[in-house]
């Protein structure tokens, strides 16, 4: 899947010169949290999020007038004073698995999507990856995720799809990673039905071990130290 499915294009926008102010009307009456900012030819120069508009805002600490008196001189400077200039983009043509790694690691909210040529074509926020996430998982109808804990050798996917099939199952999706125990990995299966007494009893009848999914999760969370 690619990132100009899923993109945002229906986009607001605005130019460097229009004020603090004004933009941040615009952000709030159009409930949004990132607003490109553009130039006469298209081409993006900037962004600027709801934490930069935080950020600018005169600190609440303040005696009521002197902070009424800042924020006005703040709300008529250009919005171009505290975007983003040095921008991370993306091209149209990148994957979602792409994007989801870049936003992994800079820790992002969203993305512009733009040309070759720098023009603004879209924005990938994540709640745009967490849709496209659901819908290629079939997570989108209801049903049950298993964990099975299987030996890491060939043959074992087959095993636990050969069972879902025999008992009529649609499968949603299946993801797999690798287990504490060595040689050992887990694998996810999403079924779409909550009736899953049979392929359990199956599973377990062949050797496979069942794991509650969320006690992986946490077994597999990264753990505080004090």
């Amino acid at each position: 899947m690619f990132v100009i499915e899923r993109m945002a294009t229906d986009l607001i926008t605005i130019g460097p010169d229009l004020t603090i102010g004004e933009a941040k009307r615009i952000m709030s009456e159009n409930s949004i949290r990132h607003l490109p900012i553009i130039d006469d030819e298209g081409l993006l120069v900037g962004i600027v999020t709801d934490r930069d508009m935080r950020d600018a805002m005169p600190s609440t600490l303040k005696k009521k007038a002197d902070y009424e008196e800042t924020l006005a001189i703040i709300k008529n400077y250009k919005i171009q004073d505290i975007m983003t200039r040095d921008l991370l983009t993306i091209y149209p043509y990148y994957t979602i698995q792409d994007t989801l790694l870049v936003i992994q690691k800079k820790k992002v909210g969203a993305l512009p999507v733009v040309d070759e040529e720098g023009h603004l074509q879209g924005i990938l926020s994540t709640r745009d990856l967490l849709t496209a996430f659901v819908n290629v998982m079939g997570l989108d109808e209801p049903g049950t995720l298993l964990c099975i804990l299987v030996e890491d050798k060939r043959g074992q996917m087959k095993k636990i799809i050969d069972i879902i099939t025999e008992e009529n199952i649609s499968l949603g999706s299946v993801l797999t990673e690798k287990s504490w125990i060595e040689d050992k990995r887990a694998v996810f299966p999403y079924l779409h039905t909550n009736n899953v007494i049979n392929v359990k009893k199956k599973l377990l009848d062949i050797g496979f071990q069942l794991i509650d999914p969320m006690k992986w999760y946490l077994d597999h969370s990264p753990q505080k130290t004090d």
